[in-house]
């Protein structure tokens, strides 16, 4: 049995890969260490409640409406500098709210899924010449400078390539772990694609394309579908639009005039199912979804990435061929008949996927830090 600990968990954004990697994360622990006692916060509502609302506000406008200036202010480094005296200010605000947080629950460690409240408890640590451990787990594939702190004890990466990144930009090797990205653990479940295609009632010889939009349900999901509607395949179609009901309630209006059969779903809690019963999924590229992705072996379509992020994310994948980018979202059908038409290419794909797979991250994760000596 693994020692018991004492671990707060912390992430920002309630719908986020960030929330879903702490989740595994959780997960892991409870069932290595059922003892452990687990504090998982939003550290963001938990510092500033209502600050957080304006800034998600402010930042899903910017991306949707100015994603360049998004691009602009991603891992700048001259941005990085002029936003020094800012956070400063931030960090010593929250201070006395964490030394609360962290006196009232006398964590072991504290383990952060996002730059901002890794940054946050790392200048704690320094201001209160605090000892207690502190882990940084990258959810994305090109780390950015706001990560980077002397009071972070370790980092944990999603590959070997993103840790040299990390030692590029000042960190010691020492402080750096290529565990993976978290992701739940029912997605190291396999199930019969056949049996689940007759569940959902799709045909068993004919193409199935999963289409995603992150867990916001954003990108041009409605133009990719009018896309795939040129296709001379007999394509069958998932959908998942997640926390987007605006675009989900569309879609439902409009189901019935497409040639292809679609399946519509909201928020779902089966994504493991959806992908094991698809051939293609075409998504957002988020760190943890593309962790979910890579541990199926499903090749990956990602349609006009993001600036920032995505946009690395998606250089990293196409790079390594787990993935195809389309720049123009009423090319997708073009690329998924290329796909089809040559199975080799998809089955390269399928083992390139598999090889950056990294099935166990969220149980390894979990036991690096029941590891860990007692603060």
């Amino acid at each position: 049995m693994a020692p018991s600990k004492r671990i707060i968990l912390m992430y920002i954004s309630e719908v986020s890969g960030h929330h879903s990697a702490t989740i595994a994360i959780e997960k892991a622990l409870k069932i290595i260490s059922p003892q452990s006692e687990i504090l998982n916060i939003n550290a963001f509502n938990y510092t500033n409640p209502i600050s957080e609302k304006v800034i998600n506000r402010i930042y899903m406008e910017v991306i949707k409406h100015t994603p360049k200036l998004w691009d602009y202010l991603y891992d700048n480094p001259k941005i990085v500098k002029r936003v020094e005296k800012i956070k400063d200010t931030i960090h010593k605000f929250n201070s006395p709210k964490l030394k609360n947080l962290f006196e009232h629950f006398k964590p072991d460690v504290v383990v952060c899924t996002q730059a901002f409240p890794c940054g946050m408890v790392a200048d704690y640590k320094k201001t209160y010449n605090s000892t207690l451990p502190l882990i940084g787990v990258l959810t994305d594939y090109v780390p950015h400078s706001y990560w980077i702190y002397e009071t972070v004890n370790y980092y944990i990466t999603p590959a070997e390539d993103v840790s040299l990144r990390l030692i590029k930009k000042g960190v010691s090797a020492e402080k750096i772990k290529a565990l993976g990205i978290p992701f739940a653990p029912e997605f190291n479940q396999t199930h019969d694609k056949y049996h689940l295609r007759e569940r959902f009632k799709l045909s068993l010889d004919k193409p199935v394309v999963l289409i995603m939009g992150g867990g916001q349900g954003l990108g041009p999901i409605k133009t990719i579908v009018k896309s795939l509607e040129a296709s001379r395949y007999d394509i069958e179609e998932i959908i998942v639009t997640a926390a987007n009901k605006k675009l989900y309630r569309s879609l439902k209006r409009k189901i019935n005039k497409y040639k292809k059969k679609i399946i519509l779903f909201g928020y779902v809690n089966n994504v493991n199912e959806l992908m094991d019963v698809s051939d293609i999924i075409i998504t957002k590229p988020g760190g943890v979804t593309t962790a979910e992705v890579l541990s199926k072996g499903l090749p990956m379509v990602i349609v006009k990435p993001l600036p920032g992020q995505e946009m690395h994310n998606t250089d990293y994948l196409t790079d390594k061929g787990a993935a195809i980018r389309v720049n123009d979202p009423k090319d997708t059908y073009l690329v998924i008949e290329d796909l089809l038409n040559k199975p080799r290419k998809l089955k390269t794909m399928r083992e390139c996927s598999r090889y950056l797979a990294k099935p166990n991250s969220a149980m390894e994760i979990a036991r690096f830090i029941l590891g860990l000596p007692h603060a």
